[in-house]
């Protein structure tokens, strides 16, 4: 059952927090601490908190059901169907749904009215495809122990998922409604850099007035405020297939030039800004045979634009070491870095709901690259990491803590209901 199921039906309809006159005072408010959010809140702190902690129990059960859902990426049937379930929840909050086919499954985008519909619209990103291929859950069942539900693909991401359907949920059923219009971005294809779904997102940047990413946290709860840039490559040697025993003088072996080229590459690890890991090798096809092709999958990150830059005009320059043998550099996907912004005023306003709502949040930089590199690296006013407080992404243990579920839906639906300051310099 979806958090919205479970949540009663409102007898008024939804009614702003806040009276359309007041937004002026609140878009006027300078940066730094956000009184005007404190404000927008009289009386509703304890709601939310208390409808969040009823609520609670419906979102880790529809947590659990859409992990029970295997899509891994690239498997566009699953990830279809988990499309449709997730559009069916969301549906039922009020959203105006549209699927956007993709070559591995499909993507969503969906919109909800806001109280302001003249206000730009606060976007919100997220993916339905996890790193866990189908039947991990044979040996890896979805279950909760000693607080925390575990299982594949529970953190990253089906949690954040359930997280926002539920604080929609909760807004509704308190006969409240976003303070401005809603965007959210489903992709399917997160976990290998959104190569197709990075035009859904890159098409709702333009206008935003923030973006909000629904990945987990840092382990330690706090929020993402930059990311490093993220670059996967493939590396495609093709040599000449020959007897390794009669004619080995004849072939050139792909597998040896490979090896050369990743020994090389390596070094750019050890530049300023670049971390490097080698994913993935495969190469030739019997021990008496000269390999004739091999190809490895490498994961950059880098803290910069100018590291990205520099690192990849050296992977696309590479050439061979020796005579027969020929080397192609091919980028899978590219995320840019997106720097930490200074001061940081989407922060300090979510810091000041948090206090409100008795929460205490903070902000740190993160390794990892996500759909939010999109907006931060173009200057937008970005966080991620609102989605479900927990550990171990992409690892056997993955889990969330379930006691901090009730927190995130309240946040959430006070991030949607209550007008943002100005987060950004007039011109």
């Amino acid at each position: 059952m979806s958090p919205h199921a479970a949540a009663a039906s409102a007898a008024t309809p939804p009614t702003p927090l806040r009276k359309p006159g007041d937004q002026a005072a609140a878009d006027s408010t300078a940066e730094g601490d956000d009184p005007g959010s404190t404000a927008a809140l009289p009386g509703l702190p304890q709601a939310l908190s208390s409808r969040a902690r009823t609520l609670a129990g419906a979102v880790r059960r529809r947590c659990a059901d859409l992990a029970r859902m295997e899509s891994p990426t690239g498997d566009a049937p699953r990830l279809d169907a988990l499309a449709e379930e997730l559009a069916a929840g969301f549906r039922a909050t009020g959203a105006e749904v549209r699927r956007e086919r993709g070559p591995a499954g499909d993507h969503l985008v969906l919109q909800w009215a806001g109280c302001e519909e003249n206000l730009a619209h606060l976007l919100m990103v997220g993916h339905h495809d996890t790193v866990w291929p189908v039947g991990t859950l044979a040996d890896w069942p979805v279950e909760e122990r000693e607080g925390m539900l575990t299982g594949p693909g529970v953190l990253d991401m089906k949690a954040g998922l359930a997280l926002i359907e539920g604080a929609f949920a909760l807004l509704a059923d308190l006969g409240q409604r976003p303070h401005r219009p809603v965007r959210l971005v489903v992709v399917a294809d997160e976990e290998v850099g959104s190569p197709d779904g990075r035009r859904l997102v890159e098409r709702q940047l333009p206008g935003a007035a923030a973006v909000l990413g629904l990945e987990p946290p840092h382990p330690d709860g706090r929020l993402k405020t930059a990311r490093r840039g993220s670059t996967r490559v493939r590396l495609t040697v093709t040599g000449r297939e020959a007897h390794a025993g009669n004619d080995a003088a004849q072939g050139t072996s792909a597998v040896d030039e490979l090896v050369d080229q990743l020994v090389a590459v390596r070094g750019l690890a050890g530049q300023p800004g670049t971390e490097l890991n080698t994913g993935r090798i495969t190469g030739g096809t019997r021990a008496n045979v000269v390999a004739g092709r091999a190809e490895a999958e490498l994961g950059l990150r880098f803290a910069t634009a100018e590291a990205q830059r520099r690192t990849l005009d050296t992977l696309a320059h590479l050439t061979a070491l020796r005579p027969g043998a020929r080397v192609r550099t091919e980028v899978l996907s590219s995320r840019p870095a997106w720097p930490e912004r200074s001061g940081n005023p989407l922060l300090r306003h979510v810091r000041s709901l948090a206090a409100v709502l008795g929460q205490h949040v903070d902000g740190a930089p993160a390794g990892g690259a996500g759909d939010t590199n999109l907006a931060g690296a173009r200057g937008l006013p970005t966080l991620d990491g609102l989605g479900a407080v927990g550990a171990g992404s992409h690892a056997r243990g993955e889990h969330i803590e379930v006691d901090q579920l009730a927190p995130r839906i309240a946040l959430l639906a006070a991030l949607l209901a209550v007008p943002l300051p100005r987060l950004r310099e007039r011109p």
